[in-house]
């Protein structure tokens, strides 16, 4: 239990996959203006990521064993899918949250942390919890870095900003600090 616990902390702080590995950069830059659309985006790729991991693990357990040259198009297949059913719930369920989310719903099939994650869980050959504590370390952990962003960003939205570092150029600044200081959480586990 420890063991996927740590793994569950590493995933989410010390390897933090938008602000130490920079994976997952377009939603963190573009959703990242509001707290509760953050939030949603969050939780959305968490439930992708979480059913990513089941679905590599089974692929790589029960499918591709004696052919793993087919694990990335295998992958990327399956993400895709993944994402579309995601897509259709949440226009469904929450027409507004399909509005506000907009193009960067979509693009939850392109982020690169969800690839990344499968490949990972793959390479570092975890079995099924270890997968799960993988996933969900990742997803909150991005959920983590969104929240922030979102947060800084609505704050300085009272402040005043020089004009030259107004909009991305604030978000790239703010995007640096953030990473920087989860830096700090590096020598927090070894392993």
């Amino acid at each position: 239990m420890g063991e996927l616990f740590l793994i569950l902390i590493s995933a989410m702080l010390v390897n933090n996959f938008t602000l130490a590995l920079f994976l997952g950069l377009c939603p963190f830059m573009g959703v990242s203006a509001k707290v509760g659309t953050a939030l949603r985006m969050g939780a959305a790729n968490v439930f992708v990521l979480v059913i990513t991991s089941i679905t590599a693990w089974g692929l790589n357990t029960y499918v591709l064993g004696p052919a793993p040259y087919l694990r990335i198009i295998s992958f990327v297949v399956v993400i895709a899918s993944l994402v579309q059913i995601v897509e259709m719930t949440i226009k469904k369920f929450s027409p507004a949250l399909f509005r506000e989310l907009g193009i960067f719903l979509p693009l939850i099939t392109t982020n690169c942390a969800i690839l990344g994650l499968a490949i990972f869980q793959t390479n570092r050959g975890y079995g099924f919890l270890e997968g799960l504590a993988f996933a969900v370390g990742a997803g909150l952990g991005l959920t983590l870095a969104l929240v922030l962003m979102a947060s800084i960003r609505e704050q300085t939205e009272l402040a005043t900003v020089p004009s030259v570092a107004r909009n991305m150029g604030l978000v790239l600044i703010v995007a640096g600090s953030l990473s920087l200081a989860f830096m700090g959480f590096a020598g927090l586990f070894t392993g």
